[in-house]
């Protein structure tokens, strides 16, 4: 998939979750989900599920604890999407 239709996929997912509306409007694949986007770790476990959904794919726990940056979703997610 490609780069910029998976941030915005991912940015559409993390939107209602978001604490900082400027980092939001500024999220890259630097962005990170709890230190700039302030969402705490009980809407993290939401996001992933919504990845999960969005994408049809399964995130197990460790993949999961590594999800905490938008580079690493999508890390995570082109790689489970490859192995389909």
């Amino acid at each position: 998939m490609e780069k910029t239709e998976l941030i915005t996929k991912l940015k559409s997912i993390v939107q209602p979750y978001i604490q900082d509306e400027e980092a939001f409007n500024n999220l890259s694949e630097n962005t990170d989900f709890i230190k700039d986007l302030k969402i705490n770790s009980a809407n993290l476990v939401d996001v992933v599920l919504d990845v999960e959904d969005e994408f049809d794919i399964a995130i197990d726990n460790d993949d999961m604890e590594k999800m905490l940056s938008v580079q690493a979703a999508m890390d995570i997610v082109n790689a489970k999407l490859a192995a389909k």
